[in-house]
């Protein structure tokens, strides 16, 4: 059995890590991250309000609108957009690149009428350990519409939807792009969107066909409104996390897991969307991130959708109320309502604890070394104990150690965090009745996404 190292037991107050319990294992209580604290600082509702502005200038950014116009349309927005992550670019001593990945979409009869070239907007934050191939997206859709999905020339200023996402994305390269991470970040404002997910669909197949190892994609659909038509409800304090449960691609093998341990509800990306929640109890005041167990909203779909369906791990962060009246809404006033997706509808500070919790997660995961590998619970014996054990990540930073994370099977959250050295362990709780997860940690605290269990002879 692993005993408590002198690691451990020594506190280590300087990493923000404090031990409790005085058992056979200790239980830890993670501190936040100075660094991290740091980068959370400079994200700025003033700098997200200017950027929301800069993108309802345009008019419309319909997918199918002008590529010409250097003032109105989708291409003079692209271009703007561009500039904006080039200057974030410029201040990261030349670890970030800025292109506009461009692609064609074919004439579907529906939401396309004729083939049409579209871009993604993306600036890459490249990681600094040749040895760590992970990368992260981060994702808003830059384009927009209103009521006729097929209007390409009404005006469609959104604000919200997705202005917010996009603004966020871009928010983030510039305060990000100043620090070195081990893994790479990709910051991406993807086209199409609101024609059928195509610029998302054209990023998972280039991910899946380069072989990335894209561990997780934060996509970020309409995270700045606060106010929700109908109920009345104002609140800037809960946000949203979509995520599915049983894979898209899952495999008769991992049904059986699934199936025989009861692992319904941790999936890849539900332990995407539990990261999170921890980091931005962590690193976000007044911000309680609300875990939903749906791929997305009914009627609705966004561009974690198309990742999920290619195998990745993807989760939507989307507003707590949402609001119709603002929503895919022709500018205009009726019976003394005024619709349209405006910049006084966006609550700026509810932005910036959105865009907050985004730079929380996608710093810890970079800066963490990568997930353990071959996670196995010994099944062979009859017992009331839980050993487990597991191998070290093969690329990137060696672990420090690792977390044992421990919650009742009908808990959403992981309740308990056991910190061990090396790659086998046993805990005087039986298997039965608790789920379990591993994650790697370094020596300032960066846990990667845990791994659950498979039942091992």
């Amino acid at each position: 059995m692993t005993s408590i190292s002198s690691f451990a037991r020594a506190g280590v107050a300087a990493l923000g890590i404090f031990f409790f319990t005085p058992s056979l294992h200790a239980q830890v209580l993670v501190k936040a991250d100075p660094t991290i604290q740091n980068l959370t600082r400079q994200v700025s509702a003033q700098e997200l309000e200017r950027l929301v502005r800069g993108l309802v200038s345009f008019e419309t950014r319909h997918s199918l609108s002008s590529t010409k116009d250097k003032k109105k349309g989708i291409g003079a927005a692209r271009n703007w957009a561009q500039a904006e992550l080039e200057k974030a670019a410029a201040t990261a001593n030349g670890r970030m690149t800025v292109t506009q990945d461009r692609y064609t979409v074919k004439a579907d009869g529906r939401r396309i009428p004729q083939d049409v070239e579209m871009a993604n907007v993306m600036a890459t934050l490249k990681g600094t350990d040749p040895n760590d191939d992970r990368v992260f997206i981060v994702s808003g859709h830059i384009d927009s519409r209103n009521t006729d999905v097929m209007d390409a020339t009404g005006k469609a200023p959104g604000a919200n939807d997705d202005g917010s996402g996009t603004a966020a994305v871009i928010e983030l390269a510039r305060v990000m792009a100043r620090q070195p991470f081990p893994a790479t970040i990709i910051f991406v404002c993807v086209q199409g969107e609101e024609q059928g997910l195509y610029g998302a669909k054209h990023l998972a197949e280039r991910a899946r066909k380069e072989n990335w190892n894209l561990v997780a994609m934060l996509n970020n659909d309409m995270i700045g409104n606060s106010y929700s038509d109908e109920t009345r409800l104002h609140d800037n304090t809960r946000v949203r996390i979509f995520s599915e449960g049983v894979p898209a691609l899952e495999t008769p093998e991992m049904a059986a897991w699934r199936k025989s341990t009861g692992g319904e509800n941790d999936s890849r990306s539900r332990q995407l969307a539990r990261y999170m929640k921890e980091m931005g109890t962590r690193y976000v005041p007044q911000l309680d991130v609300v875990l939903n167990y749906r791929t997305d909203r009914f009627l609705r779909g966004g561009d974690h959708t198309p990742f999920s369906q290619a195998g990745f791990t993807a989760v939507r962060v989307c507003e707590m109320n949402e609001n119709y009246q603002y929503q895919h809404q022709n500018v205009r006033t009726e019976n003394g309502i005024a619709y349209g997706d405006f910049p006084e509808h966006v609550d700026f500070e509810y932005l910036r604890k959105n865009t907050t919790l985004n730079l929380a997660t996608l710093a810890n995961l970079a800066l963490a070394p990568a997930s353990p590998e071959e996670v196995g619970v010994v099944t062979s014996n009859l017992t009331n104990q839980t050993e487990l054990r597991w191998k070290a990540p093969t690329k990137g930073e060696k672990p420090a150690g690792y977390y044992i994370l421990m919650r009742e099977t009908a808990s959403p959250m992981w309740e308990k965090k056991i910190y061990v050295e090396g790659t086998t362990t046993t805990l005087p709780y039986s298997k039965d009745n608790y789920f379990f997860a591993v994650q790697a940690v370094d020596a300032e605290g960066h846990e990667s996404l845990p791994v659950m269990p498979k039942p091992i002879r």
